[in-house]
């Protein structure tokens, strides 16, 4: 795992999210996504230098999760070293859209 990865686990494991369960390294079809929370349908992926090169890539790997049911939320690097606490509040927004 990346640092930003890393410090975005630190919070998510053991259920540290307000009670969520959330998994790392998740295959969902042919693309493994960064965290998964199954109960709410939710895929976290934290986006580093490398995907400014890939965006037409991670649109068809997007539109695949929705298609199978997943939404997903896109955190990047910058927000997770500079705001981790915000972060984490945009992922419980999220959360509280499947309840």
């Amino acid at each position: 795992m990346t640092l930003p990865e890393r410090l975005v686990w630190a919070v998510l494991r053991s259920r540290g999210l307000k009670g969520w369960k959330f998994r790392r390294q998740v295959p969902i079809g042919p693309f493994i996504v960064d965290f998964l929370c199954a109960e709410a349908r939710l895929v976290v992926e934290i986006d580093g230098a490398s995907h400014d090169t890939q965006q037409a890539y991670d649109r068809q790997r997007e539109r695949y999760l929705q298609c199978v049911g997943y939404r997903v939320l896109r955190l990047t690097n910058e927000q997770v070293f500079d705001e981790l606490e915000g972060s984490m509040m945009l992922v419980l927004a999220e959360l509280d859209k499947s309840t």
